[in-house]
């Protein structure tokens, strides 16, 4: 069993037992926490790789456990929403989290988008001559697959990272959003529309990037998104 943990933070004991039994089958060790304080302290204490996080909590919501979590780490974190609202979904994946799935849910789908996320946050990156390693400051670090803006070291979650390289990658490209969504969510994975713009929005934060001007990522109506060429 991984001695490194995954959190499940759900205030339902059933639900968690439940979630802990499928997530333990598949080799995984776990720890639970039934609020939203008790959350925030044993993320501090014990470091876990990745976060199951209902969204109603007693003492404080996920999305405040959330916003907490993202000051100081970029785990993987997966939001569990008592129902399919696109409201939820949208507010905390612009919080930072990385993916959501709806309840009623099946364990085992929930297991493949937890076993999704981690494989995107451990992957490394492909090496290739012809990667392109800096525009207008920012520059891919293929050694350490990371980021950096102007020297300074990005902190994207997962999700975040995978689409960024993407863009990246292909300066001038047009990519559909149906294209990216394929990138983010590999395994088919029904998620709302909005996620790639969500996410989107996210990184232009961490660019600094003006929509109405951008540097780095361009919106291309009716379609999907670019990079910019080289200057």
């Amino acid at each position: 069993m991984n001695s490194v943990p995954i959190l499940i933070v759900e205030d339902d004991r059933k639900t968690a037992a439940l979630i802990e039994c499928y997530l333990r089958k598949e080799g995984f060790s776990t720890i639970k926490a039934t609020d939203g304080i008790e959350a925030i302290e044993l993320f501090t204490s014990e470091t876990p790789r990745l976060v199951v996080l209902d969204v109603m909590l007693p003492r404080l919501d996920g999305f405040a456990v959330c916003s907490e979590i993202r000051k100081e780490s970029q785990v993987p974190i997966l939001f569990l929403t008592a129902r399919d609202d696109e409201v939820d979904c949208v507010l905390g994946l612009g919080l930072g989290a990385d993916d959501y799935v709806a309840k009623p849910f099946s364990p085992r789908t929930l297991v493949a988008r937890i076993k999704a996320l981690l494989r995107r946050s451990q992957m490394t990156a492909a090496i290739t001559p012809s990667a392109v390693t800096g525009i207008s400051g920012l520059t891919f670090d293929r050694q350490k697959r990371r980021f950096l803006l102007h020297g300074e070291s990005l902190e994207l979650t997962p999700l975040e990272f995978t689409l960024l390289k993407t863009l990246f990658s292909m300066p001038g490209r047009v990519f559909l959003r149906n294209e990216l969504l394929d990138k983010l969510y590999p395994g088919g994975e029904v998620v709302i529309d909005r996620v790639v713009d969500v996410h989107v929005g996210k990184i232009r934060q961490k660019l600094i990037d003006d929509p109405e001007n951008p540097t780095y990522i361009h919106t291309v109506r009716g379609l999907g998104y670019r990079f910019s060429d080289p200057k």
